[in-house]
This record gives C-alpha cells, structure tokens and sequence, in this order.
C-alpha cells in the first residue's frame, strides 16, 4: 500500500518516532501524526526533531478512547507503538496501567483502525514467550557467552535462534501478557471486522534517542554509565555476564516495517519474529568490552548471583520467516549499533542531563 494519513502510537517514544520519522522519508505525500502522552522521561526531546521534519505532534492517552477520535479523518495507516514497555511493569503490586496502556490501549487503537478502516502494524515483543520455557533452552558455555546448543528437546529453537514455533504456553510476564493477549485481539479483529493487520515480535530494539533504564534499554543503559560513570551489575546466572540478547538497530527495524507496508497486501495476517538475529547479538560480558573499546573508559561492574524478577538467560531471534517474506535482514552490527548510542548520548549529553535521562 502507498499510505496518505498515517498514525504512530507512541510516537514521541524512541521506536514510534523512528517510524514516524521513517514514513516521513517514505511517504513525503502522507499525513505522519504521532500520538503520545509524554509519560517516558526524556520522550519530550524528540518533539523538536518530529517538528522540523513535518510530523504533526498530538498529546494524548492511549486509554482514552476520547484523544483517539478526532485522528480516524483520513486514516489509512495505524502503527501501534505505544506501550508500558517495561518487563518489571505491574509486579509492584499495580498492574492495572501496564494492562490498561498495553492492553486496553490495543483495544482502542482497533476500534479507532475498525471505524476509519486503516491497517494495522503492531509492535510485538518476545517477551511473548514464557519464562521459564526459554531459560530450559539448552545451553553451552562460550566462554564470554552462554551459546544455543545444537541438540534441543523444544520445538522452535535451533542453532540460529527462536523461532515462531517455539511454545506459548506458560507465564511470560505481566507485560508480555498484555502484549500477547493483545495479538490474540488483533487476529480476532482481522477475521471478524477485515482489518488489514501485521505483527511483529520484536527483540531487544536499539540505537541513538534510547533513554535507557535498569528495566528497558540495556544497551544504551551500559553505554550511558560508561560515558557518564557509575556502576553496573552482572544478575544472575552466577553473576558471569554470560547471558544474550540480540540487538536491533532501530533504523533496521525502520527499514523493515517500510517494506511490509509497501507489500502489505501480500503480508497481510503474519505474524513474524524480528531482531538483531545471532549475527547481531552480545552477552553482556561482550557489551562491557565494546563499551570499553568505544569510550577508553572502565567502570566497576559487580556480580549479583540471584536471577532477577522475569529475567531471561538467553535470547536470540531466527529471523529465517520474515526474511524469506520479505527479503530484509539487519544490516548493522552491535559496534555500529554501540556506536551510533555513543554518538548520540555524546552529541545531546546537556540535554539528556536537563531531561534526567
């Protein structure tokens, strides 16, 4: 499809705004809005780069079927970014925003694609896939990182990584709840309304304007405390560092979700699992060499043994579907990734202080 009025949930968020951004490239003829309530610290900083490249800016609630009304004119393209990303969200006791801002909010951007009949492009995650299904993936010891091992009882996981295949059953997590609980909706919405609908599963997603935190953003969290000082720690897994993540530049994933909707007809209905796949992966022992390569700088990092709350030894993703699909695979490496977060946090460093980021 070639969009003329296209909405970016999240859009003031690192990923909504990369896509908002990318669609301006894309599609100079559409209508970008980008639909945000400014509730991530230091998300106010991309509204200035938003405005400058012609990206209509609207505060507001994903909750709030009311903000979402006035945007269904016109509407032929909704990218749902929007999202309490966090893991740990909800397991202070208070689940309800994480439910209400994933869940409800998935609700209320269907209805709003449903009246104005657009098409939807959901941003997923992997943290669909249940905790303790992917720690029993077999493992060996790599030396700087814990490695897939060629012999696997689990379906959906091979030397390559985890594919769509792999087992749904069991808990994932609050938020990967929301998240799959909302494909579920998605699926229902397609069959029982003809909503043109794509997912994507992603993995850990990366690059310059991530406000990385303990919780979400661990590649530009390893990358501020080594530009800025501080400490680290290596949790869990006997506090080794060995445990990986692959890594996804934004601008591949932006790359990505241009060429699904330019084919969406014949995309229509897929789900796909999307990341930095094995050749763009790190352990975080790995991460801590990088950022050290990168900056000239040391800090101290400190083994804690104990696993934290949904936390994962390992994950990487076999990219082998989407990219038999579509023909795309990311094309940045962890260091160009690394380096680009340097970059950037360097370049903007008064007014990610200003912001408290």
């Amino acid at each position: 499809m070639t969009p003329t009025g296209i909405l970016v949930t999240g859009g003031a968020g690192f990923v909504g705004s990369a896509l908002a951004l990318r669609a301006r490239q894309a599609w100079p003829e559409a209508r970008v809005t980008a639909f945000d309530n400014l509730r991530r610290r230091g998300s106010e900083l991309n509204l200035p780069r938003l405005r400058e490249a012609g990206v209509q800016f609207v505060h507001g609630d994903i909750r709030s079927p009311a903000d979402l009304a006035a945007l269904a004119h016109g509407l032929d393209l909704l990218v749902e970014c929007s999202a309490e990303p966090s893991v740990l969200a909800g397991y202070d006791g208070d689940p309800s925003y994480v439910v209400d801002t994933n869940l409800g909010g998935t609700v209320h951007c269907l209805e709003l694609a449903r009246r104005a009949g657009a098409a939807v492009v959901f941003l997923s995650t992997s943290r669909v896939y249940p905790i303790a299904t992917l720690n029993a993936i077999a493992t060996t010891d790599g030396g700087t990182r814990c490695e897939i091992a060629p012999v696997q009882t689990l379906p959906g996981v091979s030397p390559a990584g985890i594919s769509e295949d792999f087992p749904l059953a069991g808990a994932r997590s609050i938020y990967g709840a929301t998240k799959l609980a909302s494909e579920l909706l998605i699926t229902e919405y397609r069959e029982a309304f003809g909503l043109r609908t794509l997912v994507n599963r992603c993995g850990v997603i990366a690059g310059p304007w991530q406000m990385g935190k303990v919780d979400q953003g661990v590649f530009s969290l390893w990358m501020s405390r080594h530009l800025a000082g501080g400490t680290l720690t290596y949790n869990g897994w006997s506090g080794e560092g060995k445990q990986v993540r692959d890594l996804l530049h934004v601008d591949d994933l932006a790359d990505l979700v241009c060429t699904q909707v330019a084919g969406l007809d014949q995309f229509d209905g897929e789900t796909f699992n999307v990341g930095g796949g094995l050749g763009c992966s790190l352990s975080l022992q790995e991460t801590t060499r990088l950022c050290q390569e990168l900056t000239g700088r040391r800090i101290t990092i400190s083994p804690v043994p104990d696993v934290r709350t949904a936390d994962v030894k390992l994950y990487v993703t076999d990219n082998a579907r989407v990219t038999a699909a579509t023909g795309w695979a990311p094309r940045r490496s962890p260091a160009t990734v690394l380096a680009d977060i340097r970059d950037w946090m360097t370049a903007h460093a008064v007014d990610l202080r200003r912001a408290g980021v």
